[in-house]
């Protein structure tokens, strides 16, 4: 999992990830109070490079949480969304 670019963001910013092996991939959005805000991928994917944008113009100003999650990695990363 990379960091986001832009970030601080305001609405959009671009998530990517490299995948060693293929691996059934989500990536979630949370609040800092660890509350879910969005789903941005829940699908298998192949090996490889890959990016994703996220698009917060319906989403309050504040400290978010990146999650990738694959069958055998896990890592968080933190996104501020000024408004």
């Amino acid at each position: 999992l990379n960091s986001a670019y832009p970030n601080p963001f305001n609405p959009t910013t671009t998530i990517s990830y490299d995948l060693p092996k293929s691996s059934f991939v989500t990536i979630s959005v949370y609040d800092i109070t660890g509350k879910l805000v969005e789903n941005l991928i829940n699908e298998n994917k192949e090996a490889g490079s890959y990016s994703i944008k996220w698009n917060a113009s319906n989403i309050s100003s504040g400290i978010y949480l990146y999650r990738l999650v694959t069958n055998d990695f896990v890592s968080t990363k933190k996104l501020v969304l000024l408004k």
